[in-house]
């Protein structure tokens, strides 16, 4: 039987401290998602001794939830539209991405064995549509880079002398130093993943301003009819054009008992969430049939009925189901005039009144304020202590635009604190 990732693990968390080489290790490296990571077998790469504390019992859990279905690593759109998906626009993450672009993520992966195709969407996946292989392959290069992993290890901050202080397995709080510390601690969504923000008043005690979470690519509550909730919660609607005022999206979405999640509505997560926190809630149109015309629709809907009832009607002519037709009717009862029945075809109302919890969005908007970081993401109120991944504040669609930043940032930061170590070698006596 093939061994899974967390077996493989037992010989790396062995579950006691292992003996450091000496008493001030190069580089600490605090979360053992994708930035974390990538970062520790770069640097580890360039010879420097790199310990990795995680605070669950193995590392990357979200990676692996997020392969559950496929690992979307990448996406193979163009590098100019590519940079365009990430908020803020233009600047920050763009400038990391175009120095670790999609070619170079496929690259990586190829080198660790596992092939990749890119689906009919342009969104690039491993051949085995599966985290743990890759996972797998990768735990062992960094075992042969001699990374030292430390499972249920949790971070509860920095010592007056600026050590990083670290739970151990035994409770016991102990002091690491480390001449850089890299923070990859995640976000605030998926908390029983190990990402729970607890980090924040760490930080915020030394003055970095970390902005508020808030749920991204989530789904919105909806104040369904009774009827909808129940006959229709989990319906696919599929093939349609989701709008939020000028911006529009062609995907799919799923009818829920709450409210309204999937694709699409993930891909407009951010101005969504943005309108409700404004005017207080969101209206979306929903396009049924966006491949046909206002016209051919009216044709199609001109015909005589004949004693055929409207549901019938709508199922033959336009290829309505049930669902899609309960979701028509949410807005009041259906027009008998084909020309208005069309709008609401074309353009169904749904009102979002609050994004879902985040502790069930699939990433999150918020973290340490941009501009508290330098160009290598050390903290400049921090010298020696850098920060990647999520608990930055930044976002970006599903699709694969997640993934890319997260290994961007671990490049950047590996990068960074080799810089950093050089300077602090020359400068030493």
């Amino acid at each position: 039987m093939a061994s899974s990732p967390l077996r493989d693990m037992k010989v790396l968390y062995s579950g006691r401290d292992p003996a450091l080489k000496s008493a001030m290790i190069d580089v600490l490296i605090v979360g053992a998602g994708p930035s974390g990571l990538f970062a520790a077998e770069l640097l580890a790469a360039q010879g420097h001794a790199v310990t990795l504390v995680e605070r669950m019992p193995s590392p990357a859990r979200k990676f692996l939830m997020a392969g559950r279905g496929g690992l979307n690593l990448t996406h193979s759109e163009d590098l100019e539209k590519f940079v365009e998906r990430y908020r803020p626009s233009g600047g920050f993450v763009e400038t990391l991405i175009r120095d670790f672009p999609t070619k170079d993520l496929i690259a990586w992966c190829h080198g660790l064995g596992q092939e990749t195709f890119v689906g009919s969407s342009g969104r690039v996946f491993p051949k085995s549509m599966k985290a743990s292989p890759l996972l797998r392959a990768w735990l062992q290069r960094l075992g042969r880079l001699n990374v030292q992993l430390l499972g249920r290890h949790m971070f509860l901050g920095f010592s007056e002398t600026g050590d990083a202080l670290i739970q151990t397995t035994t409770g016991e709080t102990k002091a690491f130093p480390a001449h850089a510390v890299l923070l990859g601690l995640g976000g605030a969504s998926w908390p029983k993943l190990g990402s729970d923000a607890s980090w924040v008043p760490c930080l915020e005690a030394s003055g970095v301003r970390v902005n508020r979470f808030e749920p991204a690519n989530c789904g919105f509550l909806v104040d369904w009819s009774a009827h909808l909730k129940a006959r229709h919660p989990g319906a696919p609607l599929k093939r349609i054009a989701l709008s939020l005022d000028e911006k529009s999206v062609l995907g799919e979405a799923v009818i829920s008992e709450k409210g309204l999640e999937g694709g699409a509505v993930y891909a407009l997560s951010a101005d969504i969430r943005e309108k409700i926190n404004q005017d207080g809630e969101a209206e979306l149109a929903i396009d049924l049939r966006p491949a046909l015309t206002l016209e051919e629709l009216m044709r199609k809907l001109s015909r005589p009925r004949g004693k055929q009832s409207l549901s019938t009607f709508l199922r033959k002519s336009v290829k309505l189901n049930p669902a899609e037709q309960a979701l028509i009717r949410e807005a009041g009862p259906l027009p008998p005039d084909p020309s208005e029945l069309v709008t609401r075809i074309k353009s169904v109302p749904v009102m979002c009144r609050a994004p879902y919890s985040i502790d069930r969005a699939i990433s999150s908007a918020g973290g340490i304020a941009l501009d508290e970081l330098d160009e290598n993401l050390m903290l400049k109120k921090m010298p020696g202590v850098f920060a990647a991944g999520e608990m930055l504040d930044w976002e970006a669609p599903t699709g694969g635009y997640l993934l890319q930043a997260c290994f961007a940032m671990g490049q950047r930061a590996a990068r960074g604190i080799d810089a950093y170590l050089a300077d602090k070698k020359e400068l030493a006596p």
